[in-house]
């Protein structure tokens, strides 16, 4: 909304974690067909420690990752 390529979001009591979504952005990428432009985001996730450790919230982001490269996944 605001066009902010990326930012760490404040936890508030009681939430245990937030995740943080930058805006899309075309950018230069290298893949095996060489140099060219893609599509990029950046997520980051804010976890409370006391609630949980920074492995899950790697999982999550992971998992979050995954589904948004094959969408399709979220119908089985």
């Amino acid at each position: 909304m605001f066009d902010v390529a990326e930012f760490s979001a404040i936890i508030n009591p009681p939430e245990g974690a937030i995740l943080a979504v930058g805006s899309v952005r075309r950018v230069p990428v290298v893949d095996d067909a060489g140099l060219g432009v893609g599509w990029r985001m950046m997520l980051t996730i804010s976890c409370d420690h006391r609630v949980m450790d920074g492995a899950m919230g790697a999982r999550f982001l992971q998992d979050v990752k995954r589904l948004l490269e094959e969408p399709l996944r979220l119908l089985v």
